[in-house]
C-alpha cells in the first residue's frame, strides 16, 4: 500500500516537470523577445530626423530653397508649402509686389512682377547670401569673400554709399548685390535677374 502511494506521487511530479510550459508563461517569455527585438530594431533604425524647416533655407542663384526664380505665384505657393503673405494688386495682377514668408516681419522678401519670381530681398543679418555674406559685414569683408567678382558703384542718393554687384560663380543673368551704408557696414542685399535686381527702391 505504501509502495504504490509513492509510485503514484512519483508519477504525477514526473508529469509536472515534463508538462509543457503554461499559455500565461509561453506569452511573457514571448512578449519579452518581442519587445527586445523591437527595441533592437529601434536602437539600429534610429528615430526618424524632421525634415529641415523651409523657413531656414538659404539663397542661392537660382532662388531660395523649393523656390526657383521664373516661378509663378500660384507654383510658389505649391513649392513652399507653408504660407506666402501679400497678394498682386487687384486692378493690375502683373505689377511688381513682394510675398513674404513671415506675416509680421519684412526681413525676407520675395518679389515677383509679371506674376513671376524674380528677386530675394534681405534685410537683416539672420539670412546668409550665397557665399557667405550677411547684414552687418564690413566693405572690406565681402571684398574679401567675394575676391574678383565685385563690381563697386556709388550709391544712388548717398555719395559715400556703395553698391557691389557680384556675378554668379558659375555664369548665369542672376546677380548678388550688397548695398553698403556711408559707415562702409552692409544695410541690406539683394539676389534676383535682371531688370528687377536693379530696381534701387525695389518696387516702389
Amino acid at each position: 500500500m505504501i509502495r504504490a502511494v509513492f509510485i503514484t506521487g512519483a508519477a504525477v511530479v514526473l508529469a509536472a516537470c515534463n508538462a509543457p510550459p503554461s499559455q500565461a508563461s509561453h506569452t511573457g517569455a514571448t512578449g519579452a523577445s518581442t519587445t527586445q527585438a523591437t527595441a533592437t530594431g529601434h536602437m539600429q533604425a534610429g528615430p526618424a530626423q524632421p525634415a529641415r524647416p523651409v523657413l531656414d533655407a538659404m539663397p542661392d542663384f537660382n532662388g531660395i530653397g523649393p523656390l526657383r526664380f521664373d516661378m509663378t505665384a500660384t507654383q510658389m505657393r505649391t513649392a513652399w508649402g507653408l504660407p506666402l503673405y501679400g497678394e498682386a494688386p487687384a486692378n493690375d495682377p502683373s505689377a511688381c509686389h513682394y510675398l513674404s514668408p513671415r506675416r509680421d516681419a519684412h526681413d525676407l522678401l520675395f518679389m515677383l512682377e509679371g506674376n513671376h519670381f524674380v528677386r530675394i530681398d534681405v534685410s537683416a543679418a539672420g539670412t546668409t547670401a550665397p557665399g557667405g555674406g550677411r547684414v552687418g559685414m564690413t566693405l572690406r569683408q565681402i571684398d574679401t569673400l567675394y575676391a574678383g567678382r565685385v563690381t563697386s558703384s556709388p550709391g544712388k542718393y548717398d555719395a559715400d554709399a556703395r553698391v557691389l554687384s557680384v556675378d554668379p560663380p558659375h555664369g548665369g543673368n542672376a546677380k548678388l548685390i550688397f548695398e553698403i551704408d556711408a559707415a562702409g557696414n552692409v544695410k541690406a542685399w539683394r539676389i534676383g535677374v535682371p531688370p528687377q535686381i536693379d530696381y534701387v527702391e525695389g518696387c516702389g
